[in-house]
């Protein structure tokens, strides 16, 4: 068993959460699972970022103090990833006292090292995103990432990070380990960034008072960014000796909006205070509606909470990972296409293609051998069960999340066209034919246990209801288990059905 640690980004507390968000956690509650399915002792951490300007403006806005502000926001991001039913091992907030002891000692591990200095800062700031950007980044004289606001230019005294210091080093890890920035069409854009060199930053506010003291410097609190990143540190117990345990990280999942901070920022820091940088940092695409402007009451018709209510939890999961790749963006034309897209892929894979395997495998398990499921192998079925999982462990390894599903889903197309060939209600009419009844029905068992423990990262609760119903014990168990923990005999009572399939007008 080895130690897997995966971390995703932090949520901004200034709203509710969204489909974005929900994206990117259920995206790597997914890895989690499936590096649990491979016997991997996982922690996988989620949290909140609550300090910085645009937390302390919103909180005005609503009449409270800040950290009311944040707590309540804190309970929202909670109560929905319980809903989706995340599985993080750790849930990390930026307001709590042992964050700021860890943002301390990074600062001064970072100073000590002679890479913070104090000087003026004159330039362009976003404050939507709460990033300081050169002239060259700025679209049309605005932020790219926020381009319906005006951007502000700032100028205040700071204490500054010698990013500049660390261009070669990024430059060469970058080259030594080409894997550390995923996919390839983020790590092309940090090296075009690095190789324009590197500017210092700021790594400390003097005009925002929501936020970690900086250390020794009265007036100034630590830059919001340079206060979130170290969460990853933090919810580690850093700097005791709990984190070397877990450090470096395996894998950071982060919205592709992110990556400078992540892949250049983050380490930098990280190298200039001597700490080893996390081996993996993914930044995936987005989930767009018409370009990704969206006016209220479309906002309104996509919120998370209906949504997940729409067809279930599971379903919900099932969907967003088959429908948007996990390393580029999915944009669809309008709510209306969403919407119809969503429900036709509910009807399609989950309600006729697995649901419809089910109900029928088990009917005639029942029907023809009173529930008692042959063992044996070797069918046809089997063996192009056994290439799709092949397939289905290189793309989860390679975390292609979509093409995984597709590899899971081929084998549910290929158990009905294989049920609709080899005819087990004529077979059941020739008593010649009982061991290849015995064989096309223990195929069909097998190929849907195979799909319980492969969809199980993906819809934790209805694979869990599928192999229960298939006989199963506990829970679907890793892929290389499944030989020992074939179901031989149905439960004696089975009820309801695994995705209802949506009622349409007309019957």
């Amino acid at each position: 068993m080895a130690d897997y640690y995966l971390t995703t980004a932090i949520d901004y507390a200034n709203g509710d959460p969204h489909m974005g968000h929900a994206f990117e956690k259920i995206g790597a509650d997914v890895i989690a699972r499936y590096r649990r399915l491979r016997g991997d002792d996982v922690r996988f951490a989620v949290g909140m970022d609550e300090h910085g300007q645009n937390v302390l403006r919103e909180a005005e806005v609503q009449g409270v103090d800040p950290q009311t502000w944040v707590d309540d926001i804190a309970d929202r991001f909670r109560s929905t990833w319980a809903k989706v039913n995340l599985s993080n091992t750790d849930f990390v907030r930026t307001t709590d006292a042992s964050h700021a002891t860890a943002v301390q000692a990074l600062v001064r591990r970072i100073r000590d090292a002679g890479d913070i200095y104090l000087d003026h800062y004159e330039g362009y700031y976003c404050e939507r995103c709460e990033a300081f950007r050169n002239e060259s980044e700025l679209v049309d004289g605005r932020c790219p990432y926020h381009p319906s606001r005006e951007i502000t230019w700032t100028e205040e005294e700071n204490y500054f990070f010698r990013l500049s210091k660390y261009t070669q080093p990024l430059l060469d890890h970058i080259a030594a380990h080409p894997e550390f920035v995923q996919p390839e069409s983020r790590r092309n854009e940090m090296l075009r960034l690095l190789e324009g060199g590197l500017e210092d930053i700021s790594a400390s506010r003097s005009r925002v008072p929501w936020g970690v003291p900086f250390p020794d410097a009265e007036g100034h609190t630590v830059y919001v960014w340079f206060d979130a990143l170290p969460n990853y540190l933090s919810v580690l117990g850093f700097p005791g000796e709990e984190f070397e345990r877990w450090w470096p990280a395996d894998l950071h999942v982060i919205g592709k909006d992110i990556t400078r901070f992540h892949c250049v920022i983050w380490p930098a820091m990280l190298m200039s205070a001597g700490l080893s940088l996390p081996a993996v940092v993914w930044g995936h695409g987005f989930v767009k509606i018409g370009g990704g402007k969206l006016s209220k009451s479309e906002a309104k018709r996509l919120d998370l909470e209906s949504m997940i209510d729409r067809r279930g939890s599971d379903a919900f999961r099932y969907i967003l990972m088959r429908e948007a790749p996990w390393d580029a963006d999915r944009d669809f034309p309008s709510v209306e296409s969403f919407l119809q897209q969503f429900d036709d892929r509910y009807q399609a894979d989950l309600a006729n293609d697995l649901g419809n395997l089910l109900n029928r495998t088990v009917s005639m398990v029942r029907k023809y051998r009173d529930g008692r499921i042959a063992g044996g192998g070797g069918t046809e079925l089997d063996t192009a069960a056994e290439s799709a999982i092949a397939d289905y462990v290189e793309h989860m390894d390679a975390m292609r999340l979509q093409d995984a599903l597709e590899a899971a889903m081929s084998i549910v197309r290929q158990s009905n066209a294989w049920v609709d060939t080899r005819a087990p209600w004529a077979l059941a009419k020739d008593p010649e034919a009982a061991d290849e009844l015995d064989a096309v029905l223990g195929g069909l068992v097998r190929a849907l246990a195979r799909v319980a423990t492969a969809l199980q990262p993906f819809m934790p609760e209805k694979c869990a209801e599928l192999w229960a119903r298939l006989g199963g014990d506990e829970s679907p168990p890793p892929l290389d288990e499944l030989p020992e923990r074939w179901p031989s005999m149905l439960p004696e009572h089975t009820a309801g059905v695994l995705f209802p399939r949506i009622e349409v007008d007309g019957g």
